[in-house]
């Protein structure tokens, strides 16, 4: 059963024993030797494809290009054999930069999996670093699963209690400890070091949610390896002996008093219980469309009105077209953040991914998405398309919001109710509670998407063999020997990565 732990705010002069402190009884979690089920070792094979299918799709894209530039300016570290990099055969660097070049391949698209609660989070972003460091040190499959699924519970299991965004902090303050914790379960290191190690991976990586405000930057792919990069150093520093910042959560200056709710703060944070299965993957939930988590339903639900109303994609014919969703879909990528750059079509792709106004129009236009066509300037900027987006607008329901923080999973809703007013007067309303690929959907994610969805993404950077070679290996992942860890990579066909052509900087 999962227990619940009571999470305050303590005085300086309050005794808090670091075994009462919530980074403590996170490394608790880690440390429980618990054997996974074979479900959750499956949807973990499944994540590892679907964190490569992604990454595959990005590797010729900038900010990929100067992460990885960055990456091998430094060599591999003496503790090890060092990590590779997506893309690359014989090329290796040392673990943390590794977790940084992968990082961003893998969060570049805004493709992969996704935990939405009291907090957003994409939990596959927790696979680069643990990945990184198993080729490092030579940990076999068994041993990166037990790492990954501690990830993704501690990250969910945050994400369920503590909400950032309400005080303009970036996700990725969960990611930094929830890594540095699936790293330590996947080590077999004691409680005490992952314990420092999450504090101070907490205590590095958070930030401002600005990089996910107005013009969104290429910042937005790089904060999750940023975290990434922070929880492999913090592991490192414990395991020398080093101490950290404590209770980095619980202190009088610590995160929650000064970051979050402030000094008279609670917390229910849900953990596993000792001996308790770590089963929270199972909750999260991949994408098929490159495109934030709330506009996917969305872009499921202007694909089926493309095919049944084709009229609404000539802007002549829509007085207007108003989204009634959750509070989060409208005050973050709706017409509720007042951000003139959601209507722009100049934007940059990482402020149009964030723009439901423009995924909707595109899609009802189109009847589907492209996670390479779908943002193009000449897309964002064609006339019709620029008439129709500026006839849709967001608006809350309550409802929606209910549903969306509902912890009922049969009634956890990420869409909502459009109402298009026709220019003849008509109205046409439509509803969708969850995108077509949700466990709950009209056509769920099973293995052979995931399949599916690699190949077609990195079928035009990748051998046939290569691709084959890849998925045979991540199909046997808690099989892998240590040797075969290491070769849980893809190398791009020549012509795709042009090294010499990568921006220089100072390393």
């Amino acid at each position: 059963m999962t227990v619940t732990h009571h999470v305050r705010v303590h005085r300086s002069e309050e005794e808090l024993p670091r075994e009462g402190q919530l980074a403590w009884k996170i490394a608790e979690v880690a440390t429980d030797p618990v054997a996974l089920d074979a479900a959750v070792v499956d949807m973990i094979i499944n994540r590892v494809i679907d964190n490569a299918a992604v990454a595959a799709a990005s590797l010729a894209r900038g900010p990929i290009v100067a992460a990885r530039a960055q990456a091998l300016t430094h060599p591999v570290s003496t503790g090890g054999a060092g990590a590779s990099i997506f893309g690359l055969d014989r090329e290796r660097t040392s673990p943390e930069w590794a977790a940084w070049a992968n990082g961003v391949a893998v969060r570049e698209l805004d493709y992969h999996d996704t935990f939405l609660a009291a907090e957003y989070s994409h939990p596959g972003d927790n696979i680069p670093p643990i990945l990184a460091v198993a080729q490092h040190v030579g940990a076999d499959g068994a041993a990166l699963a037990r790492g990954i699924a501690t990830g993704y519970e501690i990250q969910m299991d945050l994400v369920r209690a503590i909400c950032l965004h309400r005080h303009k902090i970036d996700h990725v303050a969960h990611l930094g400890p929830s890594a540095a914790a699936g790293i330590g379960t996947m080590l077999g290191l004691g409680t005490e070091v992952i314990a420092q190690a999450v504090s101070q991976a907490l205590h590095t990586t958070t930030a401002t949610r600005q990089s996910r405000k107005g013009e969104i930057s290429t910042w937005k792919a790089h904060a999750p390896a940023f975290a990434g990069k922070m929880a492999v150093e913090a592991v490192d520093r414990a395991m020398r002996g080093q101490t950290s910042p404590s209770p980095i959560y619980e202190g009088e200056d610590g995160v929650i008093a000064w970051l979050l709710d402030g000094p008279e703060a609670t917390y229910e944070v849900p953990l596993p219980a000792p001996g308790e299965a770590k089963r929270a993957i199972l909750d999260s939930y991949t994408k098929e469309h490159s495109a934030e988590y709330q506009a996917q339903a969305w872009i499921d639900l202007a694909r089926k009105l493309h095919g049944e109303h084709p009229e609404l994609a000539d802007p002549a014919n829509v007085e207007r077209i108003v989204l009634h969703t959750s509070h989060h879909t409208h005050f973050v990528i709706g017409s509720g953040a007042n951000d003139p750059q959601k209507y722009d079509p100049k934007a940059s792709r990482e402020t149009l991914d964030h723009s439901i106004p423009y995924i909707f129009a595109v899609a009802l236009q189109d009847g589907g998405w492209h996670h390479v066509d779908s943002y193009t300037p000449e897309r964002a900027g064609r006339p019709d398309t620029v008439a129709l987006w500026h006839r849709v607008t967001t608006a809350e329901d309550p409802e929606w919001t209910r549903r969306y923080h509902s912890e009922d999973p049969d009634e956890k809703a990420f869409g909502g109710r459009v109402e298009i007013e026709l220019a003849n007067g008509e109205t046409i309303v439509d509803e969708i509670a969850v995108a077509d690929a949700h466990p709950l959907g009209a056509r769920p994610f099973a293995r052979p998407d995931y399949i599916r969805k690699f190949r077609t993404l990195a079928e035009p950077v990748l051998a046939p063999e290569e691709i084959d070679r890849f998925l045979a290996l991540a199909e046997r992942l808690p099989e892998l020997t240590a040797e075969e860890v290491r070769e849980l990579n893809f190398t791009a066909l020549p012509g795709v990565i042009d090294l010499a052509s990568a921006p220089k900087g100072l390393f």
